[in-house]
């Protein structure tokens, strides 16, 4: 699909930046020396190595995490696609607000800085002091009759997610996670995907938050109907993230570019994360590099998209909330992999003899 650049996308294709292959040669030696086996820590040594490369930095960290969760209604949410009503994403801004949601658990924690970014919702959220309000719409339009959004609604949604990236690296954020939260994202997603993929909807479709089997053929018919509408008029990855995505997903999108122009790591967290990467990777292709996946999701086209970006996820717990969850539950795991890349003893430190 050839690319169609407006004035206002511009910053979306600007380089990503280059990994530090001095800081991963440098880890690489280290890693070879520390007092195991070679290879013995397993994606534990991969990893601290990847880390150091993005980082810069030979003895990399992640002790400062910046989490950025991004909110909005989905106007196909009027065809019954979700097993809860619309009024949920609302409500779950007001609990990510109070605390009580899974990822505020989580930022807490992990010690993490949670930027919640409502960008536009069906029912009002009322003042929320710790929420960020871009009011984009009060949601998207319904895709199975007009695109989703306007140009400058997913102007505007890019930037909301570019503008999280920049408060992350001006607070000294070692690493990015973004989470999103809307009612009928799922289904966004999944028509996303099979334009991105080419695929037919059955093996992109799934339960999102918790259909039966009728509600997922519902589900599957509503994004076949879209697909009719919109696939004609699609010749770039832009126009399909307008035509069928979400405020979400756009805002999750720029985000990811930014981290790469910036050289900030990402951890992507499940389905809907997944396909903003998918959509991110495809305009601006070395963004890849900057991205960690952090699980499996149970979606069915989670497998998909994750095989199309070419990701192996760290962790299969069989989740499937979104929120960037997934993503926050790795963070333990890489800081232990840094702990042990930079306090482990040497052959040489440790006066341990080395393999003949």
């Amino acid at each position: 699909m050839k690319e169609t650049t407006s004035a206002s996308k511009k910053w979306l294709f600007q380089p990503a930046a280059a990994l530090d292959i001095y800081a991963q040669q440098t880890a690489q030696t280290r890693q070879s020396a520390l007092t195991k086996p070679s290879g013995a820590l397993g994606r534990l040594e991969d990893i601290a190595i990847r880390l150091a490369a993005m980082q810069g930095n030979a003895q990399p960290s992640v002790d400062h995490v910046h989490i950025a969760i991004f909110a909005g209604d989905h106007g196909v949410a009027a065809e019954n696609v979700s097993a809860f009503p619309q009024r949920v994403t609302s409500e779950m801004i007001k609990n990510f607000a109070q605390g009580g949601a899974a990822i505020s658990v989580l930022a807490r924690s992990i010690n993490a800085t949670l930027d919640l970014i409502n960008l536009g919702t069906a029912h009002d959220t009322g003042l929320l002091d710790n929420v960020r309000n871009y009011v984009l719409g009060p949601g998207t339009a319904n895709f199975i009759h007009e695109p989703a959004m306007t140009e400058e609604q997913l102007d505007q949604a890019l930037q909301a997610g570019q503008e999280a990236v920049n408060r992350a690296r001006q607070s000294n954020a070692q690493i990015f996670i973004g989470g999103e939260m809307g009612i009928a994202n799922s289904t966004a997603a999944s028509a996303l995907a099979c334009i991105l993929l080419d695929t037919p909807p059955a093996q992109l479709t799934g339960p999102g938050t918790g259909l039966d089997a009728d509600g997922i053929a519902h589900k599957l018919h509503v994004i076949q109907r879209a697909l009719e509408l919109h696939n004609p008029a699609v010749t770039c990855p832009m126009e399909a993230l307008r035509r069928v995505g979400g405020f979400e997903i756009a805002a999750l999108t720029g985000a990811y570019i930014r981290c790469a122009q910036l050289g900030l790591p990402v951890i992507i967290d499940g389905f809907i994360s997944s396909v903003a990467a998918l959509t991110a990777v495809k305009l601006l292709p070395d963004t890849t590099h900057w991205l960690l996946f952090a699980h499996r999701s149970t979606e069915p086209g989670h497998h998909h998209v994750l095989n199309a970006l070419g990701a192996s996820p760290w962790l299969d717990l069989e989740l499937r909330l979104g929120e960037g969850s997934g993503a926050a539950v790795l963070i333990p795991i890489l800081r232990l992999a840094c702990v042990l890349h930079n306090d482990m003893a040497t052959f040489t430190e440790a006066q341990i003899s080395e393999k003949i």
